[in-house]
């Protein structure tokens, strides 16, 4: 089967000893860091709603954005980001057979770079699917990557063998999959947490659920999609009276 995640803000830029690969929509991605080079400091900040600092950041990480960049510029992408799904994933501590196997079979959608395998080699950037970039595609990014996710997803699960995707990802980028595109099966994980009493799920948590819940496929290399039923990763235990074929939901009783 096939996991997809979210990206993250937050970077970690430390070096890493690691043979990077080069993302496939690289063409894409340079010519959307030209577009975004193009925009003045205000509008970067109100684009994104970011603050004084972090519009200045980005900013000047389009205007250094280089077309063809040497290895000590990039870092590879799962590796690179550091957010919540990350803690759970923490792909520093897989193995090399580990990471291997999630090179063919975990991949990361992005804003600026359309599909991420793990050890794609990336840039320093910040550019959420959600945001409305105007482009000569489009006036947002959806319109800009199309297609795109869906056809690379369904060309690897044809090159792995399989017609499952665990889509561990937000809402805001599994949007980026045009369903009519798609042509596998897609299950999604639900992570509830029972607060006073209430069961609901918790942002902050279901992030992180959802990285250890692709970490928990590739220690495992699980195939069939009965193998998630078996997570149970920070006290998340499947329910299947409240389960479907295509949404597999957990439960975490503090």
């Amino acid at each position: 089967m096939l996991i997809v995640v979210s990206p993250a803000k937050r970077l970690d830029w430390a070096e890493r000893d690691l043979a990077m690969t080069t993302p496939d929509f690289t063409d894409e991605a340079n010519s959307l860091a030209r577009t975004m080079r193009g925009r003045t400091l205000e509008e970067i900040k109100a684009l994104m709603d970011l603050s004084d600092d972090l519009a200045k950041l980005n900013r000047d990480r389009y205007r250094d954005y280089a077309d063809a960049p040497s290895d000590d510029l990039l870092r590879p992408a799962a590796l690179a980001f550091a957010g919540d799904t990350y803690q759970g994933l923490d792909a520093p501590s897989l193995d090399p057979e580990e990471l291997n196997w999630a090179q063919d079979h975990l991949r990361i959608l992005s804003g600026l770079y359309g599909v991420l395998r793990p050890l794609d080699g990336i840039q320093p950037y910040r550019l959420e699917m959600g945001t409305r970039l105007k482009t000569r595609r489009g006036t947002n990014l959806y319109q800009y990557w199309k297609d795109v996710p869906a056809k690379a997803l369904n060309a690897q699960a044809e090159a792995v063998g399989t017609d499952v995707l665990v889509n561990c990802a937000s809402q805001e980028y599994f949007g980026a999959v045009e369903p009519k595109a798609l042509k596998l099966r897609v299950i999604t994980p639900v992570f509830l947490d029972v607060v006073k009493g209430k069961e609901k799920v918790v942002s902050f948590n279901a992030k992180r659920a959802r990285g250890s819940m692709a970490r928990f496929v590739i220690e495992r290399r699980l195939s069939d999609p009965e193998g998630l039923k078996d997570f149970d990763l920070g006290g998340y235990i499947y329910q299947p009276e409240r389960s479907s074929d295509d949404q597999f939901v957990y439960l975490r009783d503090a």
